[in-house]
């Protein structure tokens, strides 16, 4: 059953809390915020599992003044995910998303980009940043299906807020100091400091971890950071400069600078071919190759990888014409891993982008209306890491095909056979309402099995 082995995740949330009644709660606005209909906010989730006449405030309090840390409910997860990543690698995607707000007394909350503005002229937008993590398992290799996205962390990465014109040099001073340390880059470097230390007391110690993220995290501070069984692959720009080693004398860079661009031009370079899992079947892709090289401005003396992809074909839709894709250009701190390893994960990546899109419109992360400075950063935590049970709940229940224990698809998506966020929660829905009978078949505790009864009324 798809209810138990979600709950059977969520079990390991035990040590997270200190208080048996923070756990319940939890757990029921874990389960509410997959299981609601509408808006996602708090008052919703209260007024779902029948609570609407008792005191709220605790509900609110758990995020607000409970002791518990957000990156300890990811850990079950990352547990269980470790052995669908077989090999010497698990592959991490990385990136930021931004959630909208209206609130103005939320302290981190900030105008940024407007993701969604025309590149002919960015909009602003009011919101917060976060920075998720998501492990990529690979579940091409068992079956024709692509990767899976697991999100592992969901962090908030808020801007410093600058002084006021009247404040002294001595406060400006502490707010240039305190910006180096709490950017985005800073923030993702720690985050996956202490997710090498997760991996490790989840069991994957000989596990390298590979983080890929797009251009905005190529910068000296990821490149120039010393890792442990940590490797960074990224997009890069086609025009940065790049070096070989001197050949001669005391010099460690080379005179001569070149470009990706030039790499890709250079028909002395011959391409060769790699087979990897993209499009939803297998294909060969072309690439050419560049090792050993300095990047002097961003990785300084560390030496370097470079991979371009070449453009791929695709056909648009009513038309004859063969059209192509921008080619990649990628650089990475991995020396030694073989073509195959570093391209499927980066061509993998985007299925975070469907993280994001499942957790803000299916499931409503950010639409929970708090201004508490440790409500802000938790809340949305708490319900990413019950959406990622809750895929990996679907993955161990039922494989990664969408087989019969899935409802019948609609007329416009019959050829779809991988399950979606939306056939999950209804798989969950209907398993809540047809048990409420027979729960102490699944030999839950008190606890749960009065969650599960009050959810499914």
């Amino acid at each position: 059953m798809l209810l138990r082995t979600w709950l059977d995740i969520l079990n390991g949330w035990r040590p997270a809390f200190h208080q048996q009644r923070s756990l319940n709660r939890a757990l029921r606005q874990a389960l509410a915020s997959l299981t609601t209909l509408g808006r996602r906010t708090l008052s919703r989730l209260i007024a779902s599992q029948g609570r609407q006449q008792q005191d709220w405030s605790a509900d609110y309090r758990l995020h607000a003044r409970a002791p518990w840390q957000a990156d300890d409910l990811f850990q079950p997860i990352l547990e269980k995910a470790l052995p669908l990543c077989r090999g010497r690698y698990l592959a991490l995607a990385m990136d930021d998303t931004r959630i909208r707000k209206t609130g103005r007394k939320i302290l981190s909350a900030f105008f940024q980009r407007d993701p969604l503005s025309p590149k002919f002229r960015f909009n602003l937008m009011w919101g917060l940043r976060f920075l998720q993590v998501a492990v990529l398992a690979p579940l091409y290799r068992t079956s024709k299906q692509p990767a899976r996205s697991l999100p592992v962390r969901f962090v908030e990465c808020p801007v410093v807020k600058k002084p006021s014109k009247k404040a002294s040099p001595q406060d400006w001073d502490a707010w240039r100091e305190c910006t180096k340390r709490s950017n985005l880059s800073s923030r993702t470097v720690e985050i996956l400091r202490r997710l090498r230390q997760a991996c490790d007391a989840a069991g994957g110690q000989r596990k390298t971890m590979l983080a890929v993220g797009d251009a905005s995290f190529c910068n000296r501070t990821l490149f120039r950071y010393t890792w442990d069984r940590v490797e960074i692959v990224t997009r890069t720009r086609r025009d940065v400069k790049l070096c070989h080693p001197a050949a001669c004398g005391r010099r460690i860079y080379d005179v001569v600078k070149f470009t990706p661009e030039q790499v890709r031009q250079d028909d002395a370079i011959s391409w060769q071919k790699v087979r990897v899992f993209y499009g939803g079947q297998w294909r060969k892709i072309r690439y050419k190759e560049r090792a050993g090289i300095y990047w002097q401005s961003g990785a300084g003396q560390r030496k370097l990888r470079l991979l371009i992809v070449a453009p791929l074909p695709y056909h648009a839709p009513g038309r004859r014409r063969k059209y192509y894709r921008d080619p990649a250009f990628l650089l990475t701190t991995d020396l030694s891993g073989t073509a195959r390893e570093i391209l499927q994960p980066y061509l993998d990546r985007w299925q975070i982008e469907v993280n994001h899109r499942e957790e803000k419109d299916t499931l409503g992360v950010g639409q929970a209306q708090l201004r508490s400075t440790q409500s802000v950063p938790r809340q949305p935590a708490l319900v990413v890491a019950a959406y990622s049970a809750l895929l990996l709940a679907g993955i161990l229940a039922f494989g990664p095909d969408r087989g019969d224990a899935y409802p019948q698809l609609p007329k416009w998506r019959r050829n779809a056979n991988r399950p979606s966020c939306l056939d999950l929660i209804t798989v969950l829905r209907k398993e809540m309402v047809e048990n409420r009978s027979t729960l102490k078949a699944l030999a839950l505790s008190p606890e749960l099995e009065t969650l599960v009864i009050t959810a499914a009324a």
